[in-house]
Formats: structure tokens, C-alpha cells, sequence
């Protein structure tokens, strides 16, 4: 299992590529649901920061995937 900072540091390299090269998409990182942690003393979990890191890189994935054509179409 990662360490929290290199979870934080992959999710925050993560979040500025997405925001730089696809802001389109940096639009609905807010809408995305996260709770860092789902204990009763509320500290961050690493396993779900690796979700979260897990559904960013599935948001993107997607969006290349699903967006692919479309700037294919307009070249």
C-alpha cells in the first residue's frame, strides 16, 4: 500500500493534468463524491485516498476514450 504522501502527491500531479490539459473535464472534479474517511475519528484513509485516486484516473480514462472522436471528427 502507498504512503499517504505519495498518494496526495500522484492525486495532486493527477489534478493539475487534468485541469491543465483537459479543464473541460476540471469542471466536474467538485461534482465527484468523496469522503476521505468513513471511520468514527474522521482521520484520512489511505484506502480511500487510493479510491479516489482509482476514480480520477477512471474519469479520465473515460473522457479520453469517450471524447476521442470528437476531436478526430474536427481535425
Amino acid at each position: 500500500m502507498k504512503k499517504l504522501n505519495e498518494l496526495m502527491q500522484e492525486i495532486n500531479l493527477l489534478t493539475t493534468k487534468i485541469e491543465t490539459e483537459y479543464p473541460e473535464l476540471y469542471l466536474y472534479l467538485d461534482e465527484t463524491p468523496l469522503v476521505i474517511c468513513d471511520t468514527e475519528e474522521k482521520a484520512i484513509c489511505l484506502k480511500d485516498l487510493e479510491k479516489y485516486l482509482d476514480t480520477l484516473k477512471g474519469q479520465l480514462e473515460h473522457h479520453i476514450e469517450t471524447h476521442k472522436n470528437q476531436s478526430n471528427a474536427s481535425s
